[in-house]
């Protein structure tokens, strides 16, 4: 593959600006669905991609931005323990990487696929998109005309668009719904006005609770698998091969520090983006210090306090149109991952495994012992990887 690597300062600029560009849709969607500051995301996307690069030596071209697989956990655990202690429980996810991590270092790639394999992964990613179908359709029927326009928007530009901007469906479904919006009168504009130009974003600190930490480390399971598919698909991307150079250990540990970092100070946690892995097949330009170029460009809008104002002026019925897509899509990713590896659903040891994922998670069950409860996406993910060590694998006939 050819690479267009020859740039100079401004050219590189200009790229890592359309990186970020590409990121940005989804990096704020995020914070505005799970009730954090959209600036903070922006922050953290960032500080996360900064690091990532010092970790793996600055040898990969990957972008860091907010994780979509923890929207729902963050809302639940927001309820049960307040966004402080959300927030420990989310820096324990960074434990996870570390742990992985050392794994991968200890005993190489396979064991990830052994502990990990698709019959858990599937049903683990559908029921991260499944567990939300609720409050996509809540928050669109507030206004189902200005959901159906950001919907249709974002629809249409995956379909026939373009380039680029092929790559920033969700940006440009936002865009579109927010026009349609503020000419039909919907949007008060008077926050933006008021807001300062500039402004440090809202960091929040965590506090330590036990009971978030045990509810929000299992959830780590589906980010550390799409981890590893996204640096295999920058390897093809890019020509070279990472997980050799600088080492898969090396890339998800970055990824965990850089969750962590984004938990200390109220960010979502952070993961690789196929938006500008796509972003980058498409331009043929795979130079790492664009993608940091990209980072910095992050930081620089999070502290642009008319930035922040309008991004929270989006209105909830825009959003919900494009979590109905965004969701579906997320669950039909799990379906293809169970079509793709070929999971023989005839099997009544692959039948067990993914029902009782679907089952306990999308019926809401929960564990509790003492002070300590763990449900949702982490409690399946956890019944599944353990149903995948004890279940007896059946005989070939």
């Amino acid at each position: 593959m050819k690479n267009n690597n020859n740039l100079g300062p401004v050219q590189k600029t200009i790229v890592g600006a359309q990186f970020l560009f590409v990121a940005f849709g989804a990096t704020v969607l995020v914070p505005l669905l799970v009730g954090l500051d959209p600036s903070v995301a922006l922050f953290t996307a960032g500080l996360g991609t900064l690091i990532f690069h010092a970790v793996t030596k600055g040898k990969v071209p990957i972008f860091l931005g907010s994780s979509f697989a923890f929207i729902a956990p963050i809302i639940k655990a927001t309820e049960l323990f307040g966004l402080p202690g959300t927030l420990c429980g989310l820096v324990s996810v960074g434990a996870v990487y570390g742990l992985m991590s050392l794994l991968v270092r200890l005993r190489g790639v396979g064991f990830i696929a052994r502990l990990f394999p698709p019959v858990v992964v599937g049903p683990v990613i559908m029921l991260i998109g499944l567990s939300l179908a609720g409050t996509g359709v809540d928050m669109a029927k507030s206004n189902w005309p200005l959901a159906i326009v950001a919907l249709v928007t974002t629809v249409v530009v995956s379909l026939f668009a373009k380039g680029m901007l092929r790559l920033i469906p969700i940006f440009s479904g936002i865009v579109i719904g927010y026009i349609v919006a503020a000419c039909f009168g919907v949007i008060d504009f008077q926050p933006i006005v008021d807001a300062p130009w500039f402004a440090l974003p809202a960091f929040v600190r965590p506090e330590l609770c036990w009971e978030a930490i045990v509810f929000m480390i299992p959830v780590a399971i589906a980010p550390v698998i799409e981890h590893i598919g996204d640096v295999y698909a920058i390897n093809e991307v890019a020509g070279k091969d990472f997980v050799k150079d600088p080492g898969l250990h090396r890339t998800m540990l970055g990824d965990g520090l850089a969750c962590v970092a984004a938990s200390f100070i109220g960010g979502p946690p952070v993961t690789t983006y196929s938006e500008v892995t796509g972003a980058v097949s498409l331009t043929k330009i795979t130079d790492p210090s664009v993608i940091r170029i990209a980072g910095l460009f992050g930081i620089l809008f999070s502290v642009l306090g008319k930035m922040s104002a309008l991004l929270k002026t989006i209105p909830e019925a825009v959003l919900g149109g494009i979590m109905l897509l965004l969701f579906g899509t997320i669950a039909s990713v799990g379906i293809n991952s169970l079509v793709k590896n070929k999971i023989d659903m005839g099997s009544t040891r692959n039948l067990v495994i993914v029902s009782l994922i679907l089952i306990l998670g999308i019926g809401g069950a929960e564990l509790t012992w003492g002070s300590f409860t763990i449900g949702g996406i982490g409690l399946s993910a956890l019944v599944g990887v353990l149903l995948n060590l004890i279940l007896p694998k059946e005989k070939a006939q």
